[in-house]
């Protein structure tokens, strides 16, 4: 078997010793005067034999082991090579070995961003169990209190059942904006477009967080020359998407501080922009803060009742609807997030 360089060459000197041997000893019966056009034959003769044994050898041996490694960089059943022909005058072993190193760069890449996935499946698989695990112990704790005999003590029934109750909805909420991540993430999720007026939106929706933006002392304006402005977009996810970024920067606010909307025109689309004058963001937090149960301030954002899911569903609300979300923020100044929407 032609395996090694070893027999390669055992096999193509002996070949060529044989050749050689028969036309030596058929000098034997050429006549003085013509072994010089003989020799002539001879040379040209073992040398075209010589070419072709070794040609044939090398490339078949080469063909039979560049195949199966293309096979596997491609990840296909047909490789190019066997199409022997187009490679004949290609220099196999150069080609190969560029095309092993790229394969073995793109791999390496691969496993790298695995590696990354499965970090952030760890710290997401603990994030949710932490979420989850902290409303459960809770309730289940004012419950426990009330079957041992809290019930019948008016002092405190009534507020351990509040306190559970909260406890559950908070469940309730985490659970519907996972499943909500989930079916915006499949394309379960198909929008309503239809063409609404988003200033009007915009003060509906700081109407309604007005109490609690009372309580911390923030000032919400929204700032627009029009009175309407209108957009074709779904109206109820982009509620979601407002709704979310100004509870945040209520949350991550100072007191006596203002969270101002503002729009842009940007020809075919307008701009939305919600910012504060809030506690600011760590440059290196913000690529990491549309990951899911991501906070920038743990502490806060739970005593604000936030599920640290907020900004990763207005990433994917605003990624079914093509658009993106920047962010820019300075540490102890303020933040802002701005998105684009269609003009209707």
């Amino acid at each position: 078997m032609l395996t090694s360089p070893r027999n390669i060459s055992l096999f193509i000197s002996i070949l060529v010793a044989i050749v050689t041997g028969i036309f030596s000893a058929l000098m034997f019966f050429i006549n003085s005067s013509d072994i010089w056009k003989y020799l002539l034959v001879e040379i040209l003769a073992i040398f075209i034999i010589a070419y072709v044994i070794t040609f044939y050898t090398i490339r078949k041996i080469l063909i039979n082991k560049i195949t199966p490694i293309y096979k596997i960089i491609q990840q296909t059943g047909n490789s190019n090579l066997n199409n022997i022909d187009s490679f004949d005058n290609k220099n196999l072993i150069e080609e190969a070995s560029k095309d092993v190193t790229n394969w073995f760069k793109l791999k390496t890449r691969e496993i790298e961003k695995l590696k990354k996935l499965e970090k952030y499946r760890r710290e997401f698989l603990g994030n949710v169990s932490h979420e989850l695990k902290t409303p459960i112990f809770n309730a289940q704790g004012y419950i426990s209190t009330l079957i041992d005999g809290g019930i019948d003590d008016k002092n405190i029934n009534k507020k351990y059942l509040e306190k559970a109750d909260q406890s559950i909805n908070r469940l309730i909420t985490i659970v519907r904006d996972l499943e909500l991540i989930s079916k915006l993430e499949s394309g379960e999720l198909e929008l309503n477009r239809e063409n609404f007026n988003i200033v009007q939106l915009l003060k509906d929706i700081v109407d309604l967080l007005e109490m609690r933006a009372n309580k911390l002392n923030i000032k919400v304006q929204v700032n627009s020359g029009e009175k309407s402005i209108m957009v074709n977009a779904d109206r109820p996810r982009i509620s979601d998407v407002i709704n979310n970024l100004i509870v945040n920067s209520l949350i991550y606010g100072k007191q006596n501080g203002t969270t101002t909307i503002n729009f842009y025109d940007m020809e075919n689309k307008i701009l939305v922009e919600v910012s504060d004058n809030g506690v600011g963001i760590e440059e290196k937090f913000i690529p990491r803060l549309f990951e899911r149960f991501f906070r920038v301030d743990k502490s806060r954002s739970r005593d604000q009742g936030g599920t640290g899911l907020g900004l990763a569903i207005v990433k994917h609300i605003l990624e079914v609807h093509g658009e993106t979300i920047h962010v820019r923020s300075t540490l102890g100044e303020g933040s802002a997030f701005s998105f684009t929407l269609n003009k209707a």
